[in-house]
């Protein structure tokens, strides 16, 4: 254990066994593809989910005694479902709450995982289970009405399993004042001084994400492209900067993925670039989050278009630092969590790139007074649902009593 500021840190170290199954196999080789909806990439190891099993096991002996009994345990994302029921069988009487970070899918691709009624049954160990939206609140009742039975009892209150939880879509925030203040700082104005001098005859487009493929990536560049060939006016001016930052790179599904994107920037570069204009800007390695707010400002259109996404709070980031005498465009995927909030943005369905090259056409050409009005109402939203209205609507209805 160690200390950070205020906060006490406690580390558990793996071996190479439990981390191949517990973090690459189940984790991230079953439900991650599985929640965002990509049955083919799935890894049904049965060996996986042992390791799973385990290390939740031993994270939950090293946490019990380091509690207090007036202590209330807050458990983040899917690498620890079932660390509450763990938890339990210590004797463990906690408040425990679990909040979902990644979108839960509906009943049937979710009973597609071998253990699907364990993992479900896990969560009934948990007082509180948090999801980023409606939609996937509404996934969950139908899964535990339809295959656990389920009882509910109140609005927000399902009995199953000899167990009572509350579950609600509690919507993430961005702490906008903490990145308002990285816009104004010297590396982000340094940013955006840059960008303008270097792309001042043209309109950016900016899209930053991890290289993973639930963030639809490639669908996005064939989207510009047909931006280009539909709308020809747009070439020789309107660039796209993409930051795909490396994200699992050992793994097969995102080595496919990196040689696919950089196949079509290289295509489109070529097809479409000038010589002194490149229509897509590809940087693949992580961009400093002090010059990211300055890239956004620069941007006359966001392009945060994700097949499936939790939340995805690059939309939020977005909105938060433009100026609001003359702001960018968002463009949403109907996909991301945060399209039930941000209604105003621009909302697409990535998988129609011709769709998709529509509503960034439309964004590049938006009036003054249409980009004023939307902004204005998408940053009422980001402010009033920030990480600190997050944190206090959870953590309250977490020391409510369920019945």
């Amino acid at each position: 254990m160690h200390k950070h500021g205020d906060v006490t840190l406690a580390t558990v170290d793996l071996g190479r066994t439990d981390h191949e199954s517990y973090y690459l196999g189940y984790s991230n080789g079953v439900l991650w593809p599985v929640f965002h909806y990509r049955l083919d990439l799935a890894d049904f190891d049965a060996g996986y989910v042992d390791g799973y099993r385990r290390v939740n096991r031993l994270f939950a002996r090293r946490l019990l005694p380091l509690l207090r009994p007036d202590d209330i345990v807050w458990v983040h994302d899917y690498h620890l479902i079932p660390l509450a029921a763990e938890l339990r069988v210590l004797g463990s009487a906690h408040r425990i709450g679990f909040f979902l970070h990644i979108p839960l899918p509906p009943p049937l691709i979710f009973a597609a995982i071998p253990e699907h009624e364990w993992l479900v049954r896990a969560l009934f160990s948990y007082d509180l289970v948090g999801f980023q939206s409606q939609a996937d609140l509404a996934h969950f009742a139908r899964y535990v009405h339809n295959e656990a039975r389920a009882e509910q009892r109140r609005d927000d209150v399902f009995y199953a399993f000899g167990r009572n939880v509350r579950a609600r879509a509690v919507p993430i925030g961005l702490d906008v004042d903490e990145f308002a203040a990285l816009a104004a700082g010297r590396e982000a104005t340094d940013t955006l001084a840059t960008m303008r001098e270097q792309y001042a005859r043209r309109q950016l487009l900016v899209g930053v994400d991890r290289l993973d493929y639930s963030k639809g990536l490639p669908q996005r560049v064939r989207a510009f492209r047909q931006l280009l060939l539909r709308y020809p006016e747009n070439r020789n001016s309107a660039t796209l900067i993409q930051v795909a930052a490396p994200s699992r790179e050992d793994v097969n599904a995102y080595a496919d993925l990196r040689r696919e994107l950089e196949w079509l920037c290289g295509a489109v570069n070529g097809d479409y670039g000038e010589l002194d204009w490149m229509p897509v800007r590809y940087i693949h390695r992580t961009v400093a989050r002090r010059r990211v707010p300055g890239l956004y400002r620069a941007s006359r259109v966001a392009l945060v278009t994700p097949l499936r996404d939790g939340m995805n709070l690059v939309a939020k980031e977005f909105v938060a630092v433009q100026d609001p005498a003359d702001p960018g465009v968002l463009v949403l995927s109907r996909f991301a969590g945060a399209a039930e909030q941000l209604t105003d943005a621009l909302l697409v369905n990535p998988y129609d790139t011709q769709g998709t090259a529509d509503a960034i056409q439309r964004a590049l050409h938006m009036p003054l007074d249409e980009r004023r009005a939307r902004h204005e109402r998408l940053l009422q939203e980001v402010r009033r649902h920030d990480v600190h209205w997050w944190r206090k609507e959870f953590l309250d209805a977490l020391t409510e009593p369920a019945e």
